[in-house]
């Protein structure tokens, strides 16, 4: 399952709060902000799909992530590998060093990563 643009951004700001109220929610969220309505379909959609949860606590919903950001994410990097770059981690870091345009200094921080994985396997 995936989740929209807008799920994902409540999503990011959820992830941030850990647990939070539908009020809660709305005070944090950057302008323009949604409508109580639209992020309550949004949280009941997220819900349905199974990226969070909630406890009642009296009249109202305090809501939590089911899912972890960093698997999240993962899943879809590698759904981007696979669908745009034919399942090749090759193209996609040539495709990202090229157009990206990152520094020298930036491709050396990513080859130290790359060789601290390497060493760690």
């Amino acid at each position: 399952m995936q989740l929209s643009k807008s799920e994902e951004e409540l999503m990011n700001i959820l992830w941030k709060q850990k647990k939070a109220f539908l009020k809660d929610l709305l005070e944090v969220y950057p302008e323009p902000k949604p409508a109580t309505t639209t992020l309550a379909t949004l949280l009941k959609r997220m819900a349905d799909k199974g990226f969070v949860a909630y406890t009642s606590q009296g009249r109202s919903r305090k809501y939590y992530p089911l899912v972890k950001k960093k698997a999240y994410f993962s899943k879809q990097v590698n759904s981007l590998i696979k669908n745009f770059f034919n399942d090749s981690p090759g193209q996609f870091a040539s495709f990202f060093t090229q157009a990206t345009d990152l520094s020298k200094s930036e491709l050396e921080d990513l080859k130290k990563l790359i060789d601290d994985e390497i060493k760690k396997r």
